[in-house]
């Protein structure tokens, strides 16, 4: 904890903007995705991120960066390797499926920390944990099997075959990849980031996360260039506020708060996407949607009491 920390109502305007910003990622993917293809898109996000934190990090935290050894850069490049997965499966989620779907299903995240946490924590599964993950499961199957359900007298479904093969079920596993891997991201941060600050914290794993995503760029053989300034606006509003704003203040509150306050206060922000994506793209949840959606967000809320 900081000695000095911040004002209640500091904090609280301070996360209540970092809800709105993340929330806003959903809506500039959905609109360079016209034109720029995911990877870019992910690739750029992390690459402008990077390149905005790197004169503060390079000039007032050099000396903390240098003194980092090998085990600590290579725990910075894992943690950057798995935030690059989650924004390259997130973000293409959102060619297939809705906001909505995509934004509920990635932010189960916290759920996976939690279950893994007894593993690579040696963390007890409590009785919340089990019932958060159930609640869970049970709102990401009504989810998964949404797009090909409607109501009409009853539930009518297509075959399994048909939905498993809809590009909405394709989207929807994607964006739950997402939440795998930054669980991931997650889990080996943490350690790190008790021993940095927040600028060569956050500069170490954009970074590194940037170079993978830029890699798998190369390798798809796409390009960073010669898409419309239009396109370019997107992918800077994206760093800057979904990124900058958004991700990096989270890190910030967990000095002040604790873990599990702050994983439940990012859960606004399929909340906020959602809403954000009725009001800009006219994207109306269906009612399985809006269930499996609570079911969800209910199960992260429950097992994230375990902390507190």
């Amino acid at each position: 904890m900081s000695a000095n920390p911040p004002s209640p109502l500091r904090l609280l305007v301070t996360i209540s903007i970092a809800i709105l910003a993340v929330s806003t990622a959903s809506v500039f993917i959905r609109f360079a995705q016209e034109e720029a293809p995911s990877l870019v898109i992910a690739a750029s996000r992390l690459l402008l991120a990077s390149l905005f934190l790197a004169p503060p990090a390079l000039i007032r935290h050099r000396a903390e960066l240098q003194k980092l050894g090998k085990a600590e850069l290579l725990l910075g490049l894992l943690s950057g390797f798995f935030l690059a997965i989650h924004f390259a499966t997130w973000i293409t989620s959102l060619e297939y499926t809705t906001v909505t779907n995509s934004v509920v299903l990635v932010s189960t995240s916290p759920l996976w920390v939690a279950i893994l946490a007894p593993i690579f924590l040696k963390e007890k599964m409590t009785k919340t944990i089990i019932i958060g993950m159930v609640l869970t499961l049970i709102g990401g199957t009504i989810i998964g099997f949404s797009e090909g359900c409607v109501w009409n007298s009853g539930i009518i479904c297509a075959s399994l075959s048909d939905v498993g093969q809809a590009e909405a079920s394709k989207g929807n596993f994607l964006a739950l990849a997402g939440a795998w891997a930054v669980a991931g991201y997650l889990l080996i941060g943490r350690r790190l980031r008790a021993k940095m600050s927040l600028i060569p914290y956050i500069f170490l794993v954009y970074g590194m996360a940037a170079i993978v995503l830029l890699v798998m760029v190369i390798i798809s053989g796409q390009s960073l260039f010669g898409y419309s300034p239009l396109t370019y606006l997107w992918l800077l509003l994206m760093a800057i506020f979904p990124q900058l704003v958004g991700h990096s203040t989270y890190n910030w509150a967990l000095r002040y708060l604790p873990v599990a306050l702050v994983a439940v206060i990012t859960l606004g922000e399929p909340i906020g996407s959602s809403i954000l994506a009725f009001v800009i793209l006219k994207e109306t949840p269906t009612l399985f949607q809006i269930i499996g959606g609570v079911l969800i967000l209910a199960g992260i809320y429950v097992t994230s009491q375990k902390n507190e």
